[in-house]
């Protein structure tokens, strides 16, 4: 059937009792297969490390603000090292640095797990903390929901408008219907006039023809 149909035959899942096999384009199959896992990787963010160095000497407003950016780095996938560094004498105290270190773990073990307790290295005593998973993807559904909220309300928003154009359009149809009432007014009012006018030229008429009737009399009497 391939053959006859210029296909190849491919099993797609040896292990199925039967064996399940397609007719397709391998060439095609295999370029579709390629261009999706392209764009798997691309769409993937690669987790870094981020490193943030503290002294013994470091006051707790500083710790505070190393412990907000290595939030926002977690946030974003990353995970985070602190690394405490000793110089001199500060080498016969470790705990104080040991002490920073569990404090910075504490604020941050809402979005965060201890990925490698403080482990000293040479004079850097170093903590490494991980971005919690849960966490992290709870995040990203908030951040779409976010996106889809904002596509939605131009969408909104032009319904609206179209709804506040066909008030419009009905006003203007009142509108219409007073000019029509105004015209039969004006028409009303031309009838008037016409016969106003009428009755000022009959009266005018009468007038005249009693002029005539004086005349005439007049003439008679003369004669």
């Amino acid at each position: 059937m391939a053959e006859e149909r210029g296909f190849d035959l491919v099993e797609v899942a040896p292990n199925a009792v039967p064996p399940v096999c397609r007719l397709l384009d391998y060439g095609k199959f295999r370029y579709e297969q390629s261009k999706k896992e392209r764009e798997a990787r691309k769409n993937q963010k690669q987790a870094e490390l981020k490193q943030l160095r503290l002294m013994p000497k470091t006051d707790d407003h500083d710790i505070n603000v190393k412990a907000s950016k290595a939030r926002r780095f977690l946030m974003a996938g990353d995970k985070v090292k602190f690394n405490v560094r000793f110089r001199g004498r500060e080498m016969a105290h470790p705990e104080i640095g040991r002490e920073m270190l569990e404090q910075i773990a504490e604020q941050l073990r809402d979005i965060a797990v201890v990925e490698q307790k403080p482990l000293m290295e040479g004079r850097v005593l170093s903590l490494l903390l991980a971005p919690n998973a849960k966490v992290l993807k709870a995040a990203e559904q908030a951040k779409k929901a976010q996106v889809q909220a904002k596509a939605a309300k131009p969408a909104a928003a032009a319904a609206a408008g179209t709804t506040a154009n066909d008030g419009d359009l009905d006003d203007d149809d009142l509108d219409d219907d007073d000019l029509d009432d105004d015209d039969l007014d004006d028409d009303d009012d031309d009838e008037d006039d016409d016969t106003d006018e009428d009755d000022a030229d009959e009266g005018d008429a009468d007038e005249d023809d009693i002029d005539e009737d004086t005349d005439d009399d007049t003439d008679d009497t003369k004669n």
